[in-house]
């Protein structure tokens, strides 16, 4: 006679983008955290005399900004190693979250649904950026 093991009821796997996890707001407020820890300052001057002049047309959460004292115009990325690029900043907010997992370029590009030259391009400049913020 058989013994009946009753198997644990499965549920249906659900596939989940992770990209549609990741609030893109809430990463244009840690990049303002970490970038002005004390106060957003022109880029140009570093003057602190700066004010809003609203929000990016593609890119809602990105702020953009006016210096009172040189009339320099910037946003949220100007100067740093994500402006300039098509990809929004969650992307490369998860390129950096799975480089720290150690996955290959390809992983990644699988993981981001990318192409692994748009990978390869994000990467190698995440990891240029990152090296010239070090310490020596």
């Amino acid at each position: 006679m058989r013994s009946h093991v009753p198997t644990p009821d499965r549920s249906p796997t659900v596939q989940v983008n992770i990209k549609n996890l990741i609030d893109e707001v809430q990463c244009y407020q840690t990049v303002r955290e970490l970038r002005w820890p004390d106060g957003i300052a022109c880029p140009s001057c570093q003057s602190k005399h700066v004010i809003k002049r609203g929000f990016d047309d593609t890119e809602p959460a990105r702020q953009r900004y006016e210096c009172h004292d040189c009339d320099t115009r910037f946003d949220d990325l100007t100067d740093t190693i994500f402006a300039g690029h098509h990809q929004p900043l969650k992307v490369w907010v998860l390129g950096l979250y799975f480089m720290g997992l150690n996955l290959s370029n390809e992983q990644i590009a699988h993981e981001l649904a990318l192409h692994g030259s748009d990978v390869q391009q994000m990467t190698t400049q995440l990891r240029d950026g990152i090296e010239k913020k070090s310490p020596r």
